[in-house]
């Protein structure tokens, strides 16, 4: 199946031994100095390992200033370069190939960061920054110009195979050729090629520094997606001319911060959905083109190849899913990849935080160095109590270190309540991971007892030398009358369809469950409403799957009432009360469905501690938060025992 994918490429004098792409991605792993740390450099040489060909590396700054996050990369002093020159070198034992990413954040970033005022093309703030940037003079520009060449050359010192120029997501050299944000009125404003001189003049000081034959990368937004901002015609357009001023390959991206669900699509947008933008690319020049948007399957790349969509493609969240992906296919280990599920709550959403990202399925990402599976001294048998993410995780761990495993789950299936967040619309791909996890199960010789409910009795009859209990939690049922009628109904019994609702709906509670459980149901058919009582709904989300759960929504007519509380339940009516304390009944109601929350299921952990030498608790069933601590806390409860 995968011929294309497994083909090497060259890149200007840099052959790439296949077309798999690890995209810039911040990490927030640098060193406020711009210096390489341990943890920076393992982060990437595990993608080397995992068998990406061309790894290319985040936002290195070309000054002090230039950055729009605190922890980045830079080689704006010769005494960067060699710890740098570390990074390049563990890549390249492995076979990978390795670029810089080089860059300034122009308006995209504030004093908070940067301890400066925010430079531009133009006077005019971010629309999500909102910080004020100063004009940049010409005599400014020039000097720009000039560290951009310089940082290259010193890429190129530490051992970079190439640089790829930042010219994409808003960024400075996106803002000046964007009428977006330029709206300069001398030699870099106003036409296409003028606002296009900032980056030629870029990449001719680059070459005169490094020579004609160092590979140059260039990265655009091909579309911004945003009013008045470049269109995929306008960047053809530019394109041709990037491949005559001297780049050899473009990495076709798209959205600026003001657009950024086009940046970092949540798992509501289609796979691969801007290939036919990258394809646009290719109908104009003869350089390569790297395509990205939501691929996360190797199947899914090979097709864009033999489509002729791009030439290589970007899977950056897929890396950080399973940094071994392009090994594991090209072993034919389809079942063994992880694959990202778009949750972007370890990425783009700590990203935003400014802290280190992490990956809800793949607890090891930023975590290479000292997270690495040893087997157990000992081998030990353990029990796990609960078959939802968090137990099988620990299974998996504690079954990968050597012991003998036996997970309990009381109901039919595994999966507990993430496989239940699969069944909205647009969340099935949640499932890969449940699916993943099954297989790893039954690969290992795990024990698995469904349909089986573990008392301290029975787990003090098994005699085990570890338990992990990982119960979850149970849905909250507040204390509203009505609250016991027969058509009131929990969003758990909804969504895994033991429970049936009626056509007019009302969803007490406006949070990730009410809110998708309030889709599932309007994307068949019902009429709905969502109650809740702070000022707004799906409240702690990435902005990107907000904005696409908020479209459906709205699409299907769901009404939203926030700053309101349900006070009573009649069997055909809801009484709420606003923020003001004014009451409305709605009228016709045929179901309630509650969604308020969850409270961890109560086990006596200080009961087994009498029998049992090792009980540990995790996820939920310790405190009720998101998936991505249940499954990280699995994975060290299975590297504890």
């Amino acid at each position: 199946m995968l011929k294309k994918v497994f083909e090497p490429i060259t890149i200007g004098n840099m052959v790439v031994k296949n077309r798999f792409v690890v995209p810039p991605m911040v990490s927030n792993y640098a060193a406020e100095n711009g210096h390489c740390t341990e943890q920076f450099i393992a982060y990437h040489e595990e993608k080397a390992r995992g068998g990406w060909g061309l790894i290319i590396v985040e936002d290195y700054k070309i000054n002090p200033q230039a950055g729009g996050f605190i922890k980045l990369p830079g080689l704006w002093l010769d005494e960067q370069i060699d710890s740098h020159r570390a990074l390049t070198a563990r890549v390249h034992a492995h076979g990978a190939k390795i670029a810089a990413q080089i860059y300034h954040a122009g308006r995209e970033t504030s004093a908070d960061i940067t301890g400066v005022q925010p430079v531009a093309p133009s006077a005019i703030p971010d629309p999500v920054v909102n910080a004020m940037p100063r004009e940049l003079t010409v005599e400014e520009i020039k000097e720009l110009v000039e560290q951009f060449g310089d940082t290259t050359l010193r890429a190129k010192k530490a051992g970079f195979d190439a640089v790829e120029i930042h010219g994409a997501h808003g960024y400075l050299v996106n803002q000046f050729m964007s009428p977006f944000s330029n709206k300069r009125t001398d030699q870099y404003g106003g036409t296409i090629l003028n606002r296009a001189r900032f980056a030629l003049e870029i990449i001719a000081n680059i070459r005169a520094k490094v020579g004609n034959d160092y590979p140059l990368i260039y990265r655009m937004s091909v579309n911004e997606f945003v009013e008045g901002g470049l269109t995929t015609e306008d960047n053809k357009v530019v394109a041709m001319l990037l491949e005559d001023a001297g780049i050899n390959l473009i990495h076709a991206s798209n959205g600026v911060y003001a657009s950024t669900e086009a940046i970092i699509p949540p798992t509501a947008v289609g796979h691969a959905w801007s290939a036919n933008i990258s394809e646009e690319l290719k109908k104009v020049v003869d350089i390569p083109v790297i395509a990205v948007g939501r691929i996360n399957d190797p199947l899914i790349a090979e097709s864009v190849i033999r489509a002729k969509q791009a030439d290589m493609v970007s899977m950056g969240r897929s890396s950080l899913a399973d940094p071994h992906l392009p090994n594991k296919a090209q072993a034919g280990q389809f079942d063994d990849i992880i694959r990202c599920i778009g949750c972007l709550q370890g990425c783009i959403q700590r990203n935003a935080q400014q802290l280190p990202i992490k990956c809800l399925v793949n607890p090891m990402t930023g975590h290479e160095s000292e997270r690495q599976l040893t087997p157990a001294e000992q081998s030990k048998k353990v029990v796990i109590v609960g078959g939802g993410i968090a137990g099988m995780e620990a299974a998996i761990v504690a079954a990968k270190r050597g012991h003998h495993v036996e997970l309990f789950e009381k109901h039919s299936k595994l999966g507990g309540q993430w496989a239940l967040a699969a069944i909205p619309p647009t969340k099935e791909e949640l499932s890969s991971f449940t699916v993943w996890q099954v297989h790893q199960l039954n690969a290992l010789g795990v024990v698995i007892h469904l349909n089986t409910t573990l008392t301290p009795q029975l787990i003090e009859a098994l005699q085990p030398d570890s338990v992990i209990l990982a119960t979850g939690a149970l849905p909250f049922v507040p204390n509203i009358e009505g609250k016991d009628l027969e058509h009131v109904l929990n969003a758990n019994d909804v969504l895994q369809g033991s429970a049936e609702t009626g056509h007019n709906v009302v969803v007490i509670g406006g949070g990730l469950v009410g809110s998708e459980t309030a889709a599932h149901l309007a994307n068949h058919g019902r009429r709905v409403s969502i109650i809740e009582m702070n000022d707004d709904i799906f409240v702690g989300t990435p902005h990107a799957t907000k904005h696409y759960l908020l479209k459906d929504l709205r699409a299907h007519d769901v009404a939203i009432h926030t700053n309101t509380q349900v006070q009573s339940i009649t069997p055909d009516s809801v009484t709420v009360v606003d923020a003001k304390g004014n009451p409305r009944r709605l009228e016709g109601v045929d179901s309630v469905v509650m969604a308020i929350g969850s409270r961890p299921v109560s086990v006596i952990e200080s009961e087994l501690k009498k029998s049992v030498p090792e009980v540990i608790t995790i996820g939920d069933a310790l405190q009720v938060r998101k998936a991505m601590e249940a499954v990280e806390e699995g994975y060290l409860a299975g590297m504890a025992v």
